[in-house]
């Protein structure tokens, strides 16, 4: 049985209510889990970090409290884990902005340091804005942005989560980041903050 399979299988237990899935879910997924959020984290600007356990660890809390989520297999998992972090980032940036404005830090409720930038977290307020802006007009192309650049599925993965062809998703992945590129007052040359061509 393949990791992919193992996860799978583990999913649909946890569901089921067996509570030694669940033990055995956090030790398969915790892994994939670490590297989706290393790979956000390595955007960020030099000097200012965000710990990658707190971000797993607050992220895994809320996806396993999602009762009404009927896991369908690891690359869906994974697709609403990167939807998860995003927002507990995003979330994690309007706080920060609004404690800059009020004058003071504001405490943050993750177990580990959190440093950004007022600039990092203005930018990642605009992607935000412009990815739920994105959304009301594209649905799809959103889903490929936060699968590929937030979650790190590759397009075949992102295809089976999407149900649509891998050509598809490098088509709407074109369209989205130039879409992005314009709402955020981006350059051709300039990519959508750390971007790239995947």
């Amino acid at each position: 049985m393949t990791a992919s399979e193992d996860i799978t299988v583990l999913l649909h237990r946890f569901q089921q209510g067996d509570a030694a899935a669940q033990n055995q879910l956090v030790n398969a997924v915790q892994g994939e889990l670490r590297v989706i959020a290393s790979r956000y984290m390595r955007r960020e600007k030099a000097g200012h970090t965000l710990q990658t356990t707190a971000l797993v660890n607050e992220a895994y809390l809320k996806l396993i409290n999602i009762r009404a989520a009927s896991w369908q297999d690891r690359a869906h998992f994974f697709a609403v884990a990167s939807q998860v972090m995003r927002r507990i980032l995003v979330d994690h940036a309007r706080q920060h902005i609004a404690g800059k404005r009020g004058g003071g830090l504001q405490a943050l409720p993750l177990n580990e340091a959190l440093v950004f930038s007022v600039e990092k977290s203005s930018q990642l307020v605009q992607l935000d804005d412009a990815l739920s802006l994105l959304e009301k007009h594209d649905e799809r192309a959103c889903r490929v942005i936060e699968l590929k650049f937030f979650g790190g599925l590759s397009a075949e993965e992102s295809a089976e989560v999407l149900k649509i062809s891998p050509r598809t998703v490098r088509r709407e992945w074109t369209f989205a980041r130039a879409w992005l590129r314009d709402q955020l007052g981006l350059s051709p040359d300039d990519d959508t903050p750390s971007m790239g061509q995947s």
